[in-house]
């Protein structure tokens, strides 16, 4: 269940794209949505649930999160909250590739089964990821397609990319490590989804300019997190 919804994140992002062909506003308000989403997952479930464990020094963990997110920004360009900024657009991004594929593996830990003693917040996590990819595919497939290179890497590109969650829960599964230090991982994700999605709330505005469709996307994307 977890590495099909996983991979079929990736895949109705590339579906939009191909079938609704959406312009940047309707991208820019799905992101916004997603954005308030991942946020108020973050800090009404996943967060509580970190720091009612056992695990010390949460908040050293967070903040490690939120640089780690800031040096991957560094080599994607900010492709995980809705910017991608390839110059060379003839030359295959292998390292916007790579930093994607760090991002994508590291948030697929905590959803290995082993950890079943989560359910509930073990699936707002997984609920909060799948709705976060969607966009970001989106943008991944549209950028793709406008580029000049191999589309066949392209293509390789993405499916790549929709396996890189799926390998980290299997790992989470796999490795005893990566069990122990479960909730370390977790904060991790933490100061990772409270970087990318205040950046996206913050970057919803342009100019500062008021826009009520996307202030209404945000109380949706709240709303929802509210309810589950």
């Amino acid at each position: 269940m977890i590495y099909i919804a996983l991979i079929a994140s990736v895949l109705i992002g590339i579906l939009i794209v191909f079938v609704l062909k959406p312009n940047d506003k309707w991208i820019q308000l799905f992101l916004a949505f997603s954005g308030a989403y991942l946020l108020s997952i973050t800090l009404l479930h996943i967060l509580p649930e970190v720091y009612h464990s056992e695990s010390k020094n949460v908040g050293i963990f967070i903040l490690i999160g939120i640089l780690l997110q800031l040096v991957l920004d560094f080599f994607s360009q900010g492709a995980e909250h809705g910017h991608i900024h390839v110059h060379k657009k003839h030359v295959f991004p292998w390292v916007l590739f790579i930093s994607l594929s760090i991002h994508a593996l590291l948030e697929g830990i905590p959803l290995a089964h082993n950890h079943a003693g989560y359910t509930h917040d073990h699936n707002n996590l997984l609920w909060a990821i799948v709705i976060h990819k969607i966009p970001v595919a989106v943008i991944l497939s549209s950028f793709l397609l406008n580029s000049s290179f191999d589309k066949k890497k392209g293509i390789l590109f993405i499916l790549g990319f929709s396996l890189m969650s799926p390998l980290g829960s299997f790992l989470g599964d796999t490795l005893p490590i990566l069990n122990d230090y479960r909730n370390e991982i977790t904060a991790i994700i933490i100061g990772i989804f409270l970087h990318i999605s205040t950046t996206i709330l913050f970057e919803s505005s342009q100019n500062h300019k008021f826009n009520a469709f996307k202030f209404l996307a945000i109380l949706v994307g709240m709303g929802i997190a509210l309810l589950v």
